[in-house]
């Protein structure tokens, strides 16, 4: 099967149902970007009056400088007033021709021209007359010296219009980007913000490359919205509009045939429509799946290479690189294929013109016009001037035409990757905070969770029926096999979830009834995966706490006995630690990890396998300055560990998601045929040890 087909089984595997993008889909994604385009409002009215600006200024120049080119240097037609005044030239250079003085054209008797009259004789005499009047009413040309001080002077004027133009286009580049950069930074913060208060429910199913790629790459559309999908297509209808004008100033005939070509132009962007709009989308899911790819594997390098799956890896890696560069490569086959087709229709269309125009110009045909034209380009009959002119203006054209379906192929990826962005920032979080919420209760006296259930989809049951109480100053050890339900009970009373049955509460208040900052503010928690900063020591342990001393840090090291190995690093607390904490090993991250949870100082903490990587000495005492320092304080430990579990003052074992028994070690040891007695048989097998 060749690259073609596979690509297009993955788009319609990819994308499914094609989504609709209607005009006003359009303009209502387009009013979604307002609110992060508003911050910068004064810039982009700044940035429109300079771009109408320099607009004017360059069509004046181009106006101005095509006319003395033409008609001035080549042809040597006398300057009009404004012109010489322009050129810093004397009198002796400007028109006394009154039509070109924009005073009406010299009239003519039609009966003289044509012989016609009371006599033929007469007739004949009025015409050698009038012949005569004209000949000498022709005004003398610019001489050949006079011609190359025009040509030198308007090459000066163009010297000097470069360099200005240049440094102004320069300066306003950066100007321009600053502005397109701050709003695309307004949008990206936006699409982070909405992601974090996404419940785990999300982040549970959703690949982060996918989220990433949105944030990073789609939500930066929004800097060509202005310029792709508004200014743009604005100037090149303006353009158009402009265009026909003139052109059908010159002559009628050339209007009709711009428009006559433009409907099959309109027909080919119309048609391609839905198959640009299905290879954008499939071309932004590939890229997606490429970045999810790759974050997954730098992610789990340690895994690959403990399993030699380098090439397993590689060879996915390589599958998903291929689609996307697929993807992107037959999206801008097709873009360039239509501009093609396009393209001829203009080149065709501009290739005819040109011989209609040389015919005119071969038989001195009044423009259709006439001296209204001449007020606007100067040309009353066609000349060389008069093809530059019209034959710029189909060519320009010919060339919008091209430009609107660029335009529309731009704006069908453009409008796809904003739908994706927004995608992100309509999702709505399912841990809300409530409309009017209480404070969280000090002191603490205790926490409870009374007939909670949950589940992470509707077809399985992670908790079912959980009734558990901890009070202050006492240890709760949640034990039970993998799968359990350990880590998400913990998880409920930080409302990463909430809860589908039943209530947790603290101090008899409902932790639904807080705010969610507020919970988290006051629970503390030590995970099992041990995310470290490429930061310094200190910087580590403070991480997610304001306003923290250096004392404070140091003591929580110091509970954690993290202090004994910080002290032997070269810089101490301000040693700088590798990306993820690599220069530390798996027990030294792990206290860090301890001591950052001690250090928030927070009336719960929450132990996930918090001795998992420590020595049986270093856990002893540990365990013995967190039971010291959390004497007024609710603490939960999620362990296996059966030296760990001891020291609990009560002990919850999930089996299935539900609480099967509760108490203290002895007790739960003490019943010969309890299920504690059998998880920690299960757990010391091998060991060589005992129950004591």
């Amino acid at each position: 099967m060749n690259d073609l087909s596979l690509l297009e089984g993955y788009e319609v595997k990819s994308t499914g149902e094609l989504p609709l993008m209607s005009f006003r889909k359009m303009f209502r994604l387009s009013l979604r970007t307002w609110p992060y385009m508003r911050p910068m409002l004064k810039h982009l009215l700044v940035m429109l009056a300079l771009g109408l600006s320099y607009f004017l200024v360059a069509f004046v120049a181009a106006f101005i400088g095509t006319d003395l080119f033409t008609n001035k240097v080549l042809i040597g037609e006398k300057l009009q007033p404004i012109q010489a005044t322009l050129l810093f030239v004397g009198d002796e250079y400007i028109t006394t021709d009154p039509v070109k003085l924009g005073q009406g054209p010299r009239q003519k008797s039609n009966e003289a021209s044509t012989g016609k009259g009371k006599g033929k004789g007469k007739g004949l005499a009025i015409s050698k007359a009038s012949a005569k009047a004209d000949a000498e009413a022709i005004e003398p040309e610019l001489t050949p010296e006079q011609r190359r001080s025009v040509r030198n002077r308007l090459l000066i004027w163009g010297a000097i219009g470069g360099i200005l133009g240049t440094l102004a286009l320069s300066i306003s580049y950066y100007y321009v980007t600053w502005i397109w950069q701050s709003i695309n930074q307004n949008m990206r913060v936006a699409m982070v913000e909405s992601a974090e208060n996404l419940s785990l429910k999300y982040h549970d199913s959703a690949r982060v490359g996918d989220a990433i790629f949105r944030v990073y790459q789609d939500s930066a559309m929004i800097i060509n919205l202005l310029q792709s999908g508004i200014i743009s297509p604005l100037m090149a209808l303006y353009a158009v509009l402009i265009g026909l004008v003139f052109i059908a100033a010159f002559d009628p005939w050339f209007a009709l045939m711009v428009i006559l070509v433009a409907v099959p132009v309109v027909w080919v962007i119309v048609a391609s429509t839905p198959r640009i709009r299905r290879r954008s989308l499939a071309n932004r899911v590939a890229n997606g799946d490429l970045t999810s790819g790759a974050q997954e594997i730098f992610a789990a390098v340690k895994v690959v290479k403990a399993n030699r799956a380098e090439s397993q890896v590689f060879d996915q890696f390589n599958e998903d690189s291929t689609r996307a560069l697929n993807t992107a490569y037959f999206l801008r086959l097709d873009m360039v294929l239509l501009t093609a087709i396009v393209a001829l229709l203009g080149g065709g269309m501009l290739i005819f013109s040109e011989y209609i125009m040389v015919t005119w110009v071969v038989a001195e045909r009044e423009t259709f016009l006439g001296a209204m034209v001449a007020t606007f380009v100067g040309f009353v009959i066609w000349n060389y001037g008069a093809i530059e002119i019209a034959r710029g203006r189909i060519g320009g054209l010919a060339a919008s035409g091209g430009n609107f379906l660029g335009m529309w192929m731009r704006m069908q990826d453009l409008f796809i990757a904003l739908e994706r962005a927004f995608f992100l920032l309509d999702l709505e979080p399912e841990v809300v905070d409530p409309e009017n919420p209480v404070s969280f209760p000090a002191p603490i006296t205790g926490v409870s969770w009374q007939g909670v259930g949950f589940g992470y989809n509707t077809e399985s049951r992670i908790l079912d029926g959980i009734d558990l109480e901890a009070t202050a100053g006492t240890v709760t050890a949640i034990v039970g096999s993998t799968g359990a339900g350990k880590s998400t009970l913990t998880s409920l009373l930080l409302r990463l979830y909430d809860p589908d049955d039943g209530v947790i509460q603290v101090n008899n208040t409902d932790i639904r009834d807080m705010t969610i900052d507020d919970i988290r503010a006051n629970t503390a928690i030590a995970l099992q995966k041990n995310v470290l900063f490429a930061e310094t020591v200190a910087n580590n342990i403070a991480f997610g706490t304001t306003d923290v001393t250096r004392e404070a840090i140091e003591a929580a090291a110091g509970i954690a006995c993290a202090d004994e190995f910080i002290e032997e690093m070269a810089k101490g607390y301000d040693t700088e630690l590798g990306e993820r904490g690599g220069k530390l090993s798996a027990g030294q991250r792990q206290r860090l990890s301890i001591a950052r949870a001690v250090v928030r100082d927070t009336p719960i903490l929450i132990l996930d396998e918090p001795t998992a990587s420590l020595d049986a000495r270093t856990e002893q005492q540990v365990l013995g300055n967190l039971a010291e320092w959390g004497k007024d304080k609710v603490i939960f430990l999620i362990t296996h560990r059966l030296s760990t579990i001891r020291g609990a003052d009560q002990i919850a074992l999930l089996e299935d998601g539900k609480i099967v028994e509760l108490g203290s070690h002895e007790e739960l040891i003490a019943r010969d045929d309890g299920r504690y007695r059998t998880f920690v048989d299960a757990e010391l097998i091998g060991t060589g040890a005992d129950h004591e």
